[in-house]
């Protein structure tokens, strides 16, 4: 991954940060420099968080990246944030892990 991609990236997860502290929740981006040693966000309860802002819209590779790393982290269920340019943030789940987090019989 080049330099302008890596911190377009690490823009990304500051500006997701800030927005989540902003509405109620205590998170703080992972280590810029941990090369996948950290999450890309750490904070968010049960939630695995992987961060995109790409003009093209890939979410099945990045549905099968955020699964293996909320695997190796144990931190909870993958979602995906991302956001195209000029665009609002989106957050993308499996319906199965939604129903999880929501099914009224938890």
């Amino acid at each position: 991954m080049g330099k302008a991609s890596q911190r377009k990236g690490r823009t990304a997860e500051l500006e997701l940060c800030s927005l989540l502290n902003q509405n109620g929740f205590t998170v703080r981006p992972g280590n810029a420099l941990s090369f996948g040693k950290e999450p890309d966000i750490i904070g968010i309860e049960n939630i695995h968080a992987e961060v995109k802002r790409c003009e093209t819209v890939r979410l099945s590779a990045w549905m099968k990246q955020a699964s293996s790393d909320a695997e190796k982290f144990n931190d909870g269920l993958p979602v995906i944030f991302h956001r195209r340019s000029r665009e609002e943030w989106l957050c993308t789940m499996r319906l199965s892990d939604w129903i999880k987090l929501y099914s009224k019989e938890r």
